[in-house]
């Protein structure tokens, strides 16, 4: 997923970021999935009056697409056959951060099935996967989290016609309707330079596609072809997905070797204004320890969690309140947790994505 135009889940922010961080293959995950950070919206209706090729705004993407080379025909027939989906308005309307806890996304994704599904789609890959840990930084856990998470390994990527989603959010969802009138024209604009068919392309109800469930301007900018055959294909080719993953994080600054997060310690409550700044890291370690903040290290004798770092004073770190299980749970997460919340705007995206990373490694090592 990517922002500017990111993977809401996956790829809308994340909207992607979250999330996935958008498969629907329940409602529940489908809403754990997408669209994590959107604001509560006034629920909006298809029109009865479904024709694409009236409304205003699409005769104005023809004539776009026309003026890049495109065949007025085929795109005519894409948009006259798309239609409007009840079911997608009312999944926007309510988006999963602010009806899920910690709690419920642990419940959805940290489960041991997908751990082992997990692990033997790296083992299938593992060259694959080595390849794109040396090329791009980015460890191959994080790699196989962010694919558990968006689609349990390709066997959920959604089940809307790309086409449907995106007509049916660019046009009669008017709080997004911008950004998904661009990504509608990006999925034309893929047909014509990557060999995606427009009309039948399925995906999730943001419109996100592939392994990874890239949103159409995610494709277009960080899509790789990383067998090297001419086809940057993310549906079909889980290399390419792997490596279009991969790309993704380098690009937005992943850091080889920074921890994720640790847990923290609280002394008093000089933390709650640091909780208040949000999950982008705005503080150094040392203003933290003087509010009475301090990481989990990972030389104490007294370890009972995994999730620990001992990094300079000077590191970049934001503070994350977060209700999980077993309660109440306090978070120091540095520059590279911010990086995965760029796949999926929602911090509980980004937490189940380096939770099932820490799972997968530890089972890979096992399996040895």
């Amino acid at each position: 997923m990517k922002t500017g135009d990111t993977p809401l889940r996956r790829f809308y922010p994340c909207i992607p970021g979250i999330v996935c961080s958008g498969t629907l293959y329940s409602t529940l995950v489908a809403a754990a999935l997408t669209f994590t950070s959107l604001p509560a919206q006034a629920e909006h209706t298809c029109p009865e009056n479904n024709d694409y090729l009236q409304r205003e705004q699409a005769k104005t993407l023809i004539a776009e697409l026309v003026s890049q080379g495109q065949d007025e025909t085929r795109v005519r027939d894409v948009l006259g056959g798309a239609q409007c989906q009840p079911k997608i308005l009312k999944s926007i309307a309510r988006p999963a951060e602010h009806t899920h806890t910690w709690a419920t996304y642990q419940k959805i994704f940290l489960q041991e099935s997908r751990v082992q599904k997990g692990v033997e789609f790296a083992h299938t890959h593992a060259d694959t996967l080595t390849r794109a840990e040396q090329t791009y930084g980015i460890p191959r856990e994080i790699i196989l989290a962010i694919i558990g998470v968006e689609t349990r390994y390709g066997d959920h990527m959604g089940t809307y016609r790309v086409v449907d989603a995106l007509t049916t959010l660019g046009y009669d969802y008017p709080p997004r309707g911008s950004f998904f009138r661009k990504q509608l024209k990006a999925l034309f604009e893929l047909e014509h330079n990557a060999h995606i068919d427009a009309e039948s392309i399925t995906g999730s109800y943001a419109g996100a596609m592939g392994y990874g469930q890239f949103i159409p301007t995610s494709y277009q900018a960080y899509a790789v072809d990383f067998d090297n055959d001419g086809v940057t294909d993310l549906v079909n080719n889980p290399v390419d997905a792997i490596g279009s993953v991969a790309n993704y994080f380098s690009e937005h600054n992943w850091k080889p070797g920074l921890p994720v997060a640790a847990r923290a310690h609280l002394d008093g409550a000089g933390y709650v204004p640091l909780a208040k700044k949000g999950y982008k890291p705005s503080f150094t370690l040392a203003q933290a320890n003087n509010a009475g903040v301090s990481a989990l290290s990972c030389n104490d004798d007294r370890l009972v969690s995994e999730y620990c770092f001992d990094l300079p004073a000077s590191t970049r770190v934001a503070l994350l309140d977060l209700t999980g299980t077993d309660g109440a749970e306090f978070w120091l997460a540095t520059d590279n947790f911010y990086v995965i919340t760029r796949y999926n705007h929602s911090r509980l995206y980004a937490m189940a994505v380096l939770q099932l990373s820490r799972q997968l490694a530890a089972a890979l090592e096992d399996n040895q």
